[in-house]
């Protein structure tokens, strides 16, 4: 196991300086520091499960991430650093046969481990204290056997700490391509469950999971937000917490309105008021509903009115502007209405079916007041009052008369929404 940090496994043996080799002489000298190293390399084969002890103790005493699995799985963490530490003896003895075979070793704990959410630090310290206690082991060795020969195997030092270094590279990469792997995962599971939230796909039976891997509860109070245009980015107030999905016409925002606790319709009007649109986008927000089986009407309700926005941007909140949302809900309705109702004034030149149309518009926004209508319009309200008799006669309807208000209403809402 790789690389050494020395103030955590404690003193090395000093290392004696070595003088450069004279021409002619480094073959030899190569020859003889391996040999040094295969014997001390053979031996420490030989005491591999008592070093496998040592090590996993280090651990367990070093590195507090790895102690649960040491007390939960012995087995399976002796057998782990066993493997490894086998694996980085064996290759000092024969590198080129075993490198392949150490990096899948490494490689494999590395994504077993990144799996189990042990930190990264804590991995390659794991392999540090290894090479570290190889390393010390080859020089005990050596000291103990032949002390004379420890100048050789300083010589060969640097190829033992470059495997160890390599391997923390290896490990390293392994945990982070694991750790995108899984959030890749963790994302796209997201994603389908959300998806399977807004479409209704979702079997009731799979909602609690739902509701735990989402972060969600399962009776909250939610409403669904759905946005178009050619820059879709919907700021929601600090603190929403939303989920989002990008569907084929539209982006989606699954909103949890506050604690539950509140009142859903207030927190989602305070939503609306507190949403930022890029200008020339529209945004659709629809009624609150209770609970994630719900959740497939709140989409629908928010497609609504989505189709309700005006062409040129802005938000629409359902529950305000429930007329128009009838008028989209059902456009051949709505347009055949609009024809019955408005029909008789296409006679009439452009200008003047406008100017006359624009009038019961503004009459009707001004609740039916000529006074501030003509203060809108810049003219007197006996002019207004003409004009809107004009209305009258034209489309056979009277303005005092509430039944025909409304299915005027509705036609100009029609004419607005769907063009005509």
């Amino acid at each position: 196991m790789p690389h050494v940090l020395r103030s955590r496994v404690g003193p090395l043996h000093e290392v004696p300086a070595i003088a450069p080799s004279a021409p002619g002489t480094r073959s030899l000298l190569d020859a003889e520091a391996v040999a040094v190293l295969h014997r001390a390399a053979r031996a420490l084969l030989r005491d591999l499960p008592a070093m496998t002890d040592r090590l996993v103790a280090e651990l367990r005493e070093q590195e507090p991430a790895y102690r649960a699995d040491i007390e939960t799985r012995p087995t399976e963490v002796w057998k782990e650093v066993h493997r490894s530490l086998r694996y980085s003896v064996t290759s000092l003895l024969q590198p080129g046969e075993t490198r392949e075979a150490a990096h899948r070793t490494s490689i494999q704990i590395a994504g077993v481990r990144a799996e189990r959410g042990l930190p990264l630090d804590a991995l390659l310290h794991a392999f540090r204290l290894g090479g570290a206690m190889v390393w010390q082991g080859l020089v005990e060795e050596v000291s103990r056997g032949n002390p004379e020969d420890m100048g050789l195997l300083i010589h060969v030092a640097t190829d033992v700490w470059n495997f160890v270094d390599e391997h923390c590279g290896v490990v390293a990469d392994a945990y982070r391509r694991t750790e995108r792997r899984m959030a890749w995962r963790h994302e796209n599971r997201l994603r389908l469950l959300t998806a399977s939230l807004l479409d209704g796909s979702a079997r009731l039976t799979d909602l609690p999971t739902a509701a735990d891997v989402l972060g969600l509860p399962e009776d909250g109070w939610y409403a669904v937000i759905a946005v178009a245009g050619e820059d879709t980015h919907l700021a929601l107030p600090p603190g929403t917490r939303t989920l989002r999905h990008c569907g084929p016409d539209a982006q989606y925002a699954l909103v949890l309105l506050g604690d539950g606790e509140g009142d859903p319709a207030a927190e989602l009007s305070a939503l609306g008021a507190g949403l930022a649109l890029p200008p020339g986008a529209r945004a659709g927000i629809g009624s609150p509903v209770e609970g994630l089986a719900a959740v497939p009407h709140a989409r629908r309700l928010a497609d609504t009115a989505l189709r309700a926005c005006p062409r040129g941007g802005g938000t629409v909140l359902l529950d305000e502007r429930l007329p128009d949302a009838l008028v989209v809900s059902s456009p051949e309705l709505a347009e055949a209405l609009a024809e019955r109702v408005l029909g008789p004034l296409r006679s009439l030149d452009p200008a003047d079916r406008d100017l006359l149309l624009d009038t019961l518009v503004v009459w009707l926004e001004a609740d039916g007041s000529a006074q501030r209508a003509g203060t809108r319009l810049y003219c007197h309200r006996n002019t207004v009052l003409n004009r809107l008799r004009r209305v009258e006669q034209l489309t056979g309807r009277s303005l005092t008369r509430v039944g025909d208000l409304v299915e005027i209403s509705l036609a100009l809402g029609a004419r607005r929404l769907l063009g005509g």
